[in-house]
């Protein structure tokens, strides 16, 4: 065939492929752009609200459609110390939880049992979105964690509101949202059923300043939002109270001052430092009323037990002693009860802890304020310490 057929066959070839490729829609040079083509964008859903809605209906409505987008469903792939008689290797175990985002970086709150171990985090979105996630912090003592996506666009990020967790009230309504079960996304209401709980956390140390709420929070709920009606996150849901491991009407969510701080500081530096007395306590009851002559409204922190050498030993506080007998008990004569911190009343032990959680840092100077031996009131200069085993 001479080169000069050839060479129109040639051209007339890559016209027809030209012109094929070009009627089917796509590009036989990029694959991303035909994948472009056929995947959509996702797309953030917003339910639309009847116009027949009660007043009440709409407002919870608007609720989900506002908080819900920031809300995420985490799949966790996790290896735990095997426990088989015929096996002590590691096993892994799958399990869920939910989380928030908290910024336009990709930071994601969530509970600390949920990523603890993770060796595989899974970030569900509520546009469909799927993504990894990766451990930034985890803070046992708060039972809270931060996780991060890196591949989701700023702009497609929805960060929650936080309110301020110290002005809520008991009968205040309350919403939450999350994975029960592994049914995403589900919304659950109820009211603030009780203030100043504490919970334990994860290393022996006591949360303070919980919410107890009756809103239904199972398992997978854990790491959640607890939100008001404005739709800000006053809480993150972390325990229940209960012998089914479902849903009794009580339900505990860590603070969301305590929440914000512990966030910032594993954000920034990966651990959370909290600040030590080196006491134990317990609040006033009648025993010590009657054994140390207390008005039967008197509030504070009996202190049980003193740490040698710890701060509280360093700044006066004495160890207990000269026990009377009270109703079968021995009760000390010579202890010291903490009625105030830096000027704040304490009425018990979990308004101590949540003071000292939400408000001081270790090496701080604080002033406490303490009856002595039920007559006398010192005032006593500490510098806390470090909790002992901190992260």
């Amino acid at each position: 065939m001479p080169n000069s057929i050839r060479r129109i066959a040639a051209i007339l070839m890559v016209v027809i492929l030209v012109v094929v490729s070009l009627y089917a829609g796509t590009s036989v040079l990029s694959p991303q752009v035909a994948a472009d083509s056929i995947w959509r964008e996702s797309e953030m859903l917003q339910q639309e609200i009847p116009a027949t809605s009660t007043e009440d209906e709409r407002q919870l409505a608007e609720v989900y459609n506002q908080v819900a987008p920031s809300v995420v469903s985490i799949n966790v792939v996790a290896r735990q110390a095997g426990d088989s008689r015929f096996s002590q290797q590691d096993e892994l175990a799958l399990g869920t939880g939910t989380g928030f985002v908290i910024d336009h970086e990709g930071h994601i709150v969530t509970n600390n049992h949920v990523v603890e171990g993770a060796t595989s985090i899974e970030v569900n979105f509520f546009d469909g979105t799927i993504v990894r996630g990766e451990v930034v912090g985890l803070d046992p003592d708060s039972d809270l964690a931060v996780i991060k996506v890196s591949n989701v666009a700023a702009e497609d990020l929805q960060p929650v509101t936080f309110g301020d967790s110290g002005s809520l009230f008991i009968g205040q309504e309350v919403v939450a949202i999350g994975s029960p079960f592994g049914q995403r996304w589900t919304m659950t209401t109820g009211i603030v059923s009780a203030l100043d709980r504490t919970i334990a956390g994860l290393t022996g140390f006591s949360i303070g300043s919980v919410i107890q709420t009756d809103a239904a929070i199972n398992p997978g709920n854990s790491g959640g939002p607890l939100v008001n009606l404005q739709g800000a996150v006053i809480g993150v849901n972390s325990q229940i109270m209960s012998e089914t491991r479902s849903s009794s009407g009580i339900g505990f969510a860590v603070p969301s001052n305590l929440t914000q701080r512990v966030a910032q500081a594993l954000i920034e530096t990966g651990s959370v430092e909290y600040s030590y007395l080196g006491i134990s306590g317990q609040a006033v009851n009648l025993s010590y009323m009657e054994a140390l002559g207390l008005p039967n409204d008197a509030r504070g922190v009996i202190v049980s037990y003193v740490e040698p050498d710890g701060p509280a030993a360093r700044a006066g506080f004495q160890t207990p002693s000269n026990p009377v007998g009270v109703n079968g008990f021995r009760i000390p004569t010579t202890v010291d009860i903490i009625t105030a911190i830096d000027g704040e009343p304490v009425t018990d032990m979990p308004a101590l802890i949540a003071y000292l959680a939400e408000n001081t840092q270790p090496d701080q100077t604080v002033t406490l304020t303490v009856v002595r031996n039920g007559s006398e009131q010192v005032t006593l200069s500490l510098t806390l310490g470090s909790r002992p085993g901190g992260n």
